[in-house]
């Protein structure tokens, strides 16, 4: 049966599966991305872990995969195949693409960034499937964002495109990694909200799914940390309508999934402060963790209909 390798490297784990070219996932892994042990072993597992895919599939679909698409977190070249940052993996300048094609026997292979690749995902066959428009909101470890345009993700001029963690929100606020003061993330992330909600707890262990719960019980302390987190994710997602104007608002990660104590809210703030903007569609994302493997399959079915155009 024909199909690609589709790999998602987080901080610390992989997910991969092969994919059928309608979409349908055939076979389904995960792995430990191992970077405790550097950045030079976790680029190993993930030429391992392919391999092991490619074998997979010769033995139980019939034939090797016709192609491959990765995803990778930090900074991208996808043009030039080059995994060019990854603070959280420790890697600078890997030529990820000629590594995986040499691996994996010549076959063409695409790259592309983790939040970018899983709003593809969502745009083409997940929670905003049919629309033309639409900005796909990771609410993670950090925040970042996908700009959908007519079935592609639009990357920017330099590949940074969708950063929306980085808009300042609260000049005031606190520091945050990328230098500034008051990102967005630094107070709307899941992380955020689990350290406001730590502090405010007096429980160091607590996080954001406990914060969550509590405010689903009434806890005043709860409430107030979770509307300071709503309210700063609100003027962030006014200033991303203002500027781009989607049709639908998917948001996902760790944070959306406290369901309606997040969105219910959050849609309420975001309705008060509008003037001309005209308000989309908020909806929670529908893939949950498989986004990023279903675009990265995405990705690589895409180059080889590019490749066959050519």
């Amino acid at each position: 049966m024909k199909h690609v390798i589709a790999l998602d490297v987080g901080g610390t784990g992989m997910k991969a599966a092969l994919v059928g070219a309608d979409g349908a996932l055939l076979y389904e892994a995960r792995r430990a991305t191992g970077r405790e042990r550097g950045p030079d072993a976790v680029v190993e597992s993930i030429l391992a872990f392919a391999a092991d895919l490619r074998a997979y599939g010769e033995e139980h679909l019939g034939e090797s995969a016709v192609a491959a698409g990765v995803a990778v977190p930090g900074i991208i070249d996808a043009r030039n195949g080059i995994a060019v940052y990854a603070s959280n993996l420790g890697w600078r300048d890997v030529p990820m693409r000629d590594l995986l094609g040499e691996r994996l026997g010549g076959v063409p292979v695409a790259l592309g960034h983790d939040v970018r690749t899983g709003g593809l995902a969502e745009g083409r066959i997940g929670a905003g499937r049919g629309a033309d428009r639409f900005l796909f909101l990771a609410l993670g470890t950090g925040i970042a964002g996908a700009i959908g345009i007519e079935g592609t993700i639009e990357a920017g001029a330099h590949g940074s495109a969708g950063e929306i963690g980085h808009v300042v929100v609260r000049p005031d606020g606190p520091d945050c990694g990328c230098g500034q003061r008051g990102c967005l993330e630094t107070l709307a992330s899941a992380s955020a909200v689990s350290r406001a909600w730590a502090a405010a707890s007096g429980d160091p262990t607590a996080d954001a799914a406990d914060c969550a719960k509590a405010v689903e019980s009434g806890d005043p302390a709860a409430v107030e940390v979770w509307r300071n987190a709503v309210d700063a994710l609100a003027a962030g997602l006014v200033t991303a309508l203002t500027l781009l104007d989607p049709g639908t608002l998917i948001i996902g990660g760790g944070l959306a999934e406290a369901g309606e104590t997040l969105f219910t809210p959050l849609c309420a703030a975001v309705e008060e402060r509008v003037t001309f903007q005209k308000l989309p569609c908020i909806v929670p994302a529908a893939l949950g963790d498989t986004a990023g493997c279903l675009g990265a399959g995405l990705l690589a079915w895409d180059l080889l209909s590019t490749e066959v155009s050519a």
